[in-house]
């Protein structure tokens, strides 16, 4: 049992998942502060407030908080489009990558006279083996 337990964690995709989590985990701090530190104050300067947390209504002694879910909604979309962003760059990068090596396994094409030979060398081919000549 354990050695199948150990075997099902050290797959190559297992492990590439928990890299994934922990770059992802350290990417989503990055934004927080993105947010947090530069987008909702310059949204502050323009709408007068940082943050739209305070916005509330009361009805009869219930607070709805729609202030706090509007700044949850934009994080999510400012978050959102980052990871597109990156996502984005990543595949251009891997489509680089892959034409670069598709440009590299291209067929160098052959010279006249490399030509001439390949074409002596069917004809030989095509008349068989010939005696040897004394």
């Amino acid at each position: 049992m354990f050695r199948e337990f150990k075997k099902f964690l050290l797959r190559g995709n297992i492990l590439d998942l928990a890299v994934a989590v922990v770059i992802g985990v350290a990417f989503n701090t990055v934004i927080q502060s993105l947010v947090q530190n530069v987008v909702m104050p310059i949204i502050g300067i323009v709408g007068g407030k940082p943050s739209f947390d305070e916005y509330t209504i009361t009805v009869n002694d219930s607070v709805i908080r729609w202030g706090t879910f509007v700044t949850a909604v934009v994080s999510f979309v400012i978050i959102a489009g980052a990871l597109f962003v990156a996502i984005r760059a990543f595949e251009k990068l891997q489509t680089l990558r892959r034409s670069a090596a598709d440009v590299d396994e291209a067929p160098v094409p052959l010279t006249v006279g490399e030509e001439l030979l390949a074409e002596i060398r069917d004809l030989l081919r095509a008349q068989g083996p010939s005696s040897p000549q004394p």
